[in-house]
């Protein structure tokens, strides 16, 4: 199955790089050609344009920023749903809403393509060792075509249901992984003001009920004062954004997620978009007047 990958960003290049190692034949395309390059050098094809993209593969992954962005790829006069062969399966690794989701199924499916809302969880490092979850919706039957090329890349692959049930529990996800970060924060600030190594507070707790996947990969940067972004907070946001109006819509209330929503615009209106979301314990500082210290002591 020849590959196409569209956006080499903090996620999309270390996954195009795993295609590389898992000897897929894929072609890239971004509008950062320095990246193309480099992956070019490694091993990828590279396209010239979005309908050489369409053109010459049988599966399209999709790795971009946000739902105008996807659309535009997709739909736009030269966009990829215009030069596609029929049946076509475009996998979108993109975190976007169900409604935009859905509306992109609809828009696809009229063209005799076959989309999946394929989301992941797992940030950079995971997406660097090819070790990310992925959450699928969309048609099962697709996704049993593509699952070979996705296991280069994903350590879980779990099929959620139909078209949009991927975006929503990609977005629960969300939740889950904002909102630890945030109690986290709150609880570091707190044990080190106090006094309390955070070198020490670490194996204290991490194996007890407060342990977790996000206690063991952010709290460690957080004393290395380390915010660059595996999962920046401006991505977060958007993602948090669709929870909170996906809410509104299911009258689901939300306050938890409005309250690490308001958490980032403090930290955007700080000019902090580009750090990663285990900056959010710079918004806890700020409130506390005090300094987690480098090193944690």
């Amino acid at each position: 199955m020849k590959v196409g990958f569209v956006g080499l960003g903090i996620m999309g290049k270390p996954m195009v790089q795993n295609l590389i190692n898992g000897k897929v034949d894929v072609t890239v395309f971004d509008i950062n050609k320095e990246i193309v390059n480099q992956l070019v050098v490694l091993g990828a094809k590279p396209a010239t344009s979005l309908q050489d993209i369409a053109i010459n593969n049988d599966a399209i992954i999709l790795m971009l920023p946000n739902a105008a962005i996807v659309k535009s790829v997709l739909f736009n006069e030269d966009g990829i749903a215009n030069f596609c062969k029929p049946n076509t399966i475009i996998v979108d690794m993109s975190s976007l809403s169900p409604v935009d989701t859905k509306e992109i199924n609809e828009k696809l499916s009229s063209k005799q393509l076959q989309y999946l809302d394929a989301p992941v969880s797992g940030g950079e490092p995971k997406a660097i060792d090819g070790t990310l979850s992925v959450m699928v919706g969309g048609s099962e039957q697709a996704l049993e075509k593509v699952k070979p090329i996705l296991q280069k890349l994903a350590a879980d692959i779990t099929y959620v249901g139909e078209s949009g049930s991927g975006s929503v529990t990609k977005l629960a996800n969300q939740i889950l992984v904002n909102v630890t970060i945030a109690a986290l924060s709150e609880a570091a600030v707190l044990a080190s003001k106090s006094g309390v190594d955070l070198n020490k507070l670490y194996p204290a707790i991490r194996n007890g009920l407060a342990g977790s996947a996000v206690l063991d990969a952010k709290l460690p940067l957080m004393i290395d004062r380390n915010f660059v972004a595996g999962g920046r907070i401006d991505i977060n946001l958007k993602d948090l954004l669709n929870v909170e109006q996906t809410g509104r819509a299911l009258e689901v209330p939300m306050p938890l997620t409005s309250n690490v929503i308001a958490m980032f615009q403090a930290l955007k209106a700080d000019g902090k978009v580009a750090d990663d979301h285990g900056g959010i314990i710079q918004y806890y500082e700020k409130l506390a007047n005090y300094e987690v210290p480098k090193g944690g002591k």
